[in-house]
């Protein structure tokens, strides 16, 4: 990439004056162009960026706030440009060769005394699909664990594994961003896109322009939630009895698609009789809504021609998360909404590549092309794209949660994570920072010393989303490619050499023999042939010339598809399946001691742990602090001033923040974002508690008690603590 001679560029500067990238942050994958240029200000030359959309199928040329400074994290002073290595209890910069040959000689140590399992792998959502596909062959074939899993546990895993079970295959949306405007009717359930994927909210207003009648079903009264004709203000954790709910009335009033059902549904007559149980009061009463409300939306949508429904992670981060996504699909397939224009169901992913990042092997069940790992067949494929023996490969691990479980109980002694900050992202955060500290060995892969790589014996440098190439899989199952525009600072290097590099020290280097990420990606493509997430059809060239291919797409001759289940479903017998869902609430019980509930989620100027957008000065300055939410009775109640600190507190730990007293949410809960770390991080109050099917932590539910710090610092400090003196 470098250019010899007078025209060499140097560490940090961009290939032209004028690049084309791809935003690194949520899962739209805005395309973008980057510009440069210098000035002079007070004698000082400094170099000014330009961030500007680029038309693209997805955001049609739009750019959020996020994507016009993401450059800024890129090109921030503090990203890591060395390795570090812990000597004497500090991190020192090291050269490549002695961190390599640190990984490479604990790795072997801890293989010989602790064998393959002693060792886990935790990835993450925003890694490119060929850095998450190598990652998981790394983990099975250059170690030989079963324990790998990643941060995208937290995103998608319910909304997958419920779209697995109910069509036979888990994609994002089963029908294109181009069909919302076709909708006669929109329900959001859980998701917040005007800050959380901003750039797809002209679609929605297109929908309005044409008649749609749109459902907000949300505990706050977010920006989404300014654009609904109908708000369902539902108690959280209560989504699944909504949904219910909603079908009977659809049922009752016949509202649904007899010709649909018949010919492509399975287990609608069970269905019915579980219906004829429902109670439409008592449900509208245990969601803190009104029925004629639930009635209102129910036949909204079940009277219209087409109608899409949505979900995200304020339905999905539940511990029935996976059984309310399957709720809602009740409601898609008992009036036919789904296979054609204007119809369809969307999992709104929130990491940029959530979607591709689980379709290829980071994930603890999986193997490429969402082939499963404990599939004889599928694994004897697989291993013969790899070179290996079936028997070779090891069998299913646990999730993301159940791994720091399991560090903690000292099963796994070492940890290597790569894209992902888990002493912040994971619920009951105090016995995830515990379990860090007992390992023998963590290795951090990152491009900034984040709460996780300051607790670490190896610190790698990565490259940023300007400085490396791959593929990442939009939220509507578009892959993309992105390519390297900028050189790497100092030494810092792609994710997938150092995966390679580590293989080179266990001499298994002759499996990891790729020249660049198209290499790899020939190979996940062939992995992935056949299977559920077939790439086998995409190739680079065809990517950078369509700017974009839909999977499934099993020849370079077809297009890709667009609208999935037009004439059937995946599964063996080509129909979907209708769920019987209990119409119970999944949140934590509140009590005396415990009388409110914490939910979380987003604010639009951060992402994640907010490891990148924190290092974002535009960004940081729109919200430097974390806050929490409180209705104004609420806060009146508990002797809350606005603005003031306070502490909240459940049974697994506490944490403080700001108040902030809005009218928008319920007077039985509390809002707190997701973006921070250390005293202000909200999961050291959340719930580890895990959905059975797809092992996804119930975040948005947990029972806490508030109070401003200075009753707590009172407290501490022996003074009388009556509520009335303050």
């Amino acid at each position: 990439m470098c250019q010899s001679g007078e025209n060499k560029l140097e560490a940090g500067q961009f290939i032209l004056p004028v690049v084309e990238t791809q935003c690194p942050f949520c899962s739209v994958q805005c395309k973008m162009t980057v510009s440069t240029e210098t000035e002079t200000l007070a004698g000082i030359i400094r170099t000014v960026y330009k961030a500007e959309g680029k038309p693209n199928a997805a955001s049609q040329g739009r750019l959020c706030i996020k994507g016009m400074n993401a450059h800024q994290h890129a090109t921030h002073a503090e990203r890591l440009t060395q390795p570090l290595l812990r000597k004497e209890g500090k991190l020192i910069p090291v050269q490549w060769g002695e961190a390599m040959d640190a990984v490479g000689s604990s790795f072997s140590s801890l293989l010989s005394t602790q064998g393959p399992d002693g060792i886990g792998i935790y990835g993450g959502g925003s890694l490119s699909n060929e850095t998450a596909y190598l990652l998981g062959k790394f983990a099975r074939v250059a170690i030989g664990t079963r324990y790998i899993d990643y941060n995208g546990r937290f995103c998608m895993s319910a909304a997958a594994s419920a779209g697995s079970k109910v069509f036979g295959i888990d994609r994002g949306l089963t029908c294109r961003l181009a069909d919302i405007p076709l909708a006669r009717c929109i329900v959001l359930a859980g998701t917040n896109i005007a800050e959380c994927q901003p750039t797809l909210m002209p679609y929605f207003h297109q929908a309005k322009e044409n008649g749609a009648f749109v459902i907000v079903i949300d505990p706050r009264a977010t920006p989404t939630a300014a654009i609904a004709d109908l708000h369902l203000q539902i108690r959280p954790g209560t989504d699944a009895v909504l949904a219910n709910a909603m079908l009977k009335v659809i049922v009752d009033e016949g509202l649904v698609n007899e010709e649909f059902i018949r010919k492509r549904t399975n287990g609608y007559e069970q269905l019915l009789t579980h219906l004829d149980g429902v109670d439409l009061n008592e449900s509208a009463a245990l969601c803190g809504v009104e029925a004629e409300m639930i009635r209102q939306a129910a036949r909204a949508f079940g009277s219209v021609e087409t109608g899409i429904v949505f979900t995200a992670r304020g339905v999905e981060q539940q511990t029935d998360g996976h059984m309310a996504v399957r709720a809602f699909l009740n409601l898609v397939l008992a009036t036919g909404k789904i296979g054609r224009e204007g119809c369809g169901y969307g999992a709104i992913t929130g990491q940029g590549n959530g979607q591709g990042g689980r379709e290829h092997g980071q994930k603890a069940d999986q193997l490429p092309g969402y082939r499963s790992i404990e599939n004889e067949e599928d694994r004897a494929y697989v291993a013969s794209v790899w070179g290996v023996e079936p028997s070779s490969l090891p069998g299913k691990g646990v999730s993301a949660y159940e791994m720091m479980e399991l560090v903690h109980q000292r099963e796994i002694q070492a940890l290597f994570v790569m894209g992902s900050n888990p002493v912040v992202s994971n619920p009951n955060a105090r016995l995830v920072e515990e379990a860090l500290k007992k390992l023998d060995l963590l290795i951090v892969a990152d491009m900034f010393l984040t709460e996780t790589a300051r607790m670490a014996d190896v610190v790698l440098p990565v490259t940023s989303y300007l400085e490396n190439t791959g593929t990442m899989t939009n939220l509507e199952g578009r892959v993309l490619l992105r390519e390297a525009v900028r050189i790497a600072p100092g030494e810092a290097r792609d994710d997938w050499s150092i995966l390679c590099q580590i293989a080179s020290r266990l001499n298994k280097g002759g499996y990891f023999a790729y020249k660049d990420t198209e290499d790899i990606f020939e190979e996940l493509r062939l992995a992935s042939r056949g299977g559920v997430a077939d790439y086998y059809g995409i190739t680079y060239d065809r990517l950078r010339r369509e700017e974009g291919v839909y999977w499934p797409c099993p020849s370079t001759d077809e297009a890709g598809m667009d609208t999935m289940f037009r004439e059937s479903f995946a599964l063996s017998d080509r129909r979907a399946v209708f769920t019987v869902v209990e119409s119970c609430g999944a949140g934590e019980e509140i009590s005396e001691e415990y009388p409110l509930t914490l939910t979380n989620g987003r604010v639009l100027a951060h992402y994640l742990t907010g490891a990148q957008t924190r290092r974002s000065p535009s960004l940081a300055a729109r919200e430097i602090e974390n806050y929490v939410e409180i209705h104004p009775r609420t806060a009146q109640r508990w002797y809350i001033k606005d603005g003031e600190w306070v502490e909240i507190v459940s049974q697994r730990g506490s944490f403080t923040v700001r108040s902030r007293i809005r009218p928008h949410i319920r007077e039985d809960t509390l809002f707190v974002p997701m973006h921070w770390g250390g005293a202000q991080n909200v999961n050291r109050a959340t719930r580890p508690d895990l959905d059975p099917f797809c092992r996804m932590p119930g975040f948005k539910t947990a029972a806490v008690r508030i109070r401003p710090l200075r009753l707590a610092v009172a407290a501490t400090s022996g003074h009388n603590g009556e509520w009335s003196q303050f």
